[in-house]
């Protein structure tokens, strides 16, 4: 077999291949052994028919057809082996050429077209300098976090009085868009906490100075439900206030709300816990501020189709399984967002790309410093994504195991070794000029570095 290759532009080539008879008889004996065992012809066993006869009986067009089909993607496979070329999805076959010839024991020959992967020069990494957020937990967050977890432990009762901000009140609510109730426009006991937001625009203001019997009609724009998005006249019932009691803040409280004796105990837990959470935000703040300049610092042709497909799967993604499920058409999406077509095919198309050069750039680091992925990194990775999921680890990696996706979990692994080998190269700061330095939290690092990672690329 002889091929060549041909550049058509940075991301795209055209392959042309030779094959020599002698290197198709494998695929001819194929197709005359797959006919023999699809066709009969009277006077001979199924699988024992000559080739001879089978020529005259259907055509030796049909079993050059059936050869040419088994050896295409073969020989394809071969030229882009032979040529060391990087392939992105599936080639176009432009042009066959010779199917004819081959009858009389002449050469095949097809070309093939395919995007590559575009050439990459990646920038000095120490070149890079980004400032984040320094860590701080001050005497207030700590008292939010207890107050917080004083709610967890807060119980309620019913009160004869008019609601007040902070407290429950257990609603019904009928909404009418156009003077009509829609089949999903009526809900009855309905738990809510005045004030929290989680309901309806409008809700706070129509319920507050409301006793247990009484009834307010305000204007809200529905978030959910067929109805998305519209205006709607929504009728609130409070059918009973009740008051929060939240626990008191003692050494008692401490005892039930955790493992420690004393109150003073509960609060020291806090502040450490609270500064391991600044700590992993500073570290994947500066690995996505990190990763930004990385990509200014690189110039990059996207493949064409690649781009193309990308956008389209963004798109097909957000429509069918996120807006449907609530209800909603991409039309009245953008209502709500207050953006064009024009404007969201823009976004999309800004977010497809810096999903694939995020892959590419990380991807040819991956190559350049030769970075591994062992078990122990797989299964840590594994376990983090199967939580994300609500899977166990091993319905997860079940999951993974099935779908053939064993080769993406090591694929965004690598990609966050790459992007913390980044990280660790540039100079990193806070905003009080203080140098921050993630050596010591190693694992943390390239594990929020594949979440920031996986996150551009999704």
């Amino acid at each position: 077999m002889k091929s060549a290759v041909e550049t058509l532009n940075p991301t795209r080539v055209r392959l042309t291949v030779e094959v020599p008879f002698e290197e198709l008889k494998p695929s001819l004996d194929a197709a005359y052994k797959k006919i023999n065992q699809q066709v009969t012809v009277p006077g001979f066993r199924k699988g024992k028919i000559p080739a001879k006869v089978i020529d005259q009986r259907f055509g030796r067009a049909a079993v050059l057809e059936e050869a040419v089909n088994d050896a295409l993607p073969r020989f394809y496979t071969q030229a882009v082996d032979e040529g060391k070329i990087e392939v992105l999805g599936q080639p176009e076959i432009t042009d066959i050429e010779g199917v004819e010839k081959i009858a009389d024991g002449g050469d095949l020959k097809f070309t093939a077209e395919v995007d590559v992967r575009p050439e990459i020069t990646l920038p000095d990494f120490s070149t890079i300098e980004v400032t984040v957020d320094p860590i701080v937990v001050e005497d207030a967050d700590v008292e939010k976090s207890l107050e917080q977890l004083r709610e967890r432990f807060s119980s309620v009762k019913d009160v004869e009085r008019a609601a007040a901000e902070g407290d429950v009140v257990v609603v019904d609510l009928e909404a009418k868009v156009d003077g009509e109730v829609p089949e999903d426009g009526t809900a009855t006991g309905v738990s809510y906490e005045i004030g929290s937001g989680r309901l309806l625009d409008g809700i706070d203001e129509a319920v507050v100075g409301l006793s247990a019997g009484e009834t307010k009609t305000f204007t809200t724009e529905l978030k959910g439900g067929t109805q998305a998005g519209k205006s709607s006249e929504v009728t609130v019932t409070v059918t009973a206030v009740q008051e929060k009691e939240l626990p008191e803040l003692d050494d008692e409280f401490a005892q039930l709300a955790s493992e420690f004796d004393t109150l003073e105990e509960l609060k020291e837990d806090s502040r450490k816990r609270l500064e391991r959470m600044r700590e992993f935000d500073q570290a994947t703040q500066a690995q996505e501020r990190v990763l930004d300049e990385l990509l200014k610092l690189v110039e990059m042709e996207y493949p064409e189709k690649l781009l193309k497909d990308e956008i389209e799967t963004r798109r097909h993604n957000l429509e069918h399984h996120q807006l449907e499920p609530m209800g909603l058409t991409l039309e009245t999406y953008l209502e709500t967002q207050g953006k064009t077509l024009e404007e969201f095919q823009a976004e999309t198309e800004e977010q497809a790309k810096k999903g694939i050069k995020t892959q590419f750039v990380l991807d040819e680091i991956v190559a350049k410093e030769e970075l591994g992925v062992n078990q122990e990194e797989l299964t840590e990775h594994l376990i983090r994504r199967a939580a994300g999921s609500g899977l166990t680890p091993d319905q997860f990696a079940q999951q993974v195991v099935q779908g053939g996706q064993v080769p993406l979990l090591v694929g965004e692994v690598a990609r966050g070794k790459a992007l913390a080998a980044v990280v660790e190269a540039a100079k990193v700061t806070d905003t009080n000029g203080e140098v921050v330095s993630f050596d010591e939290d190693e694992d943390e690092t390239e594990e929020s570095a594949a979440a920031a990672a996986e996150t551009t690329e999704a």
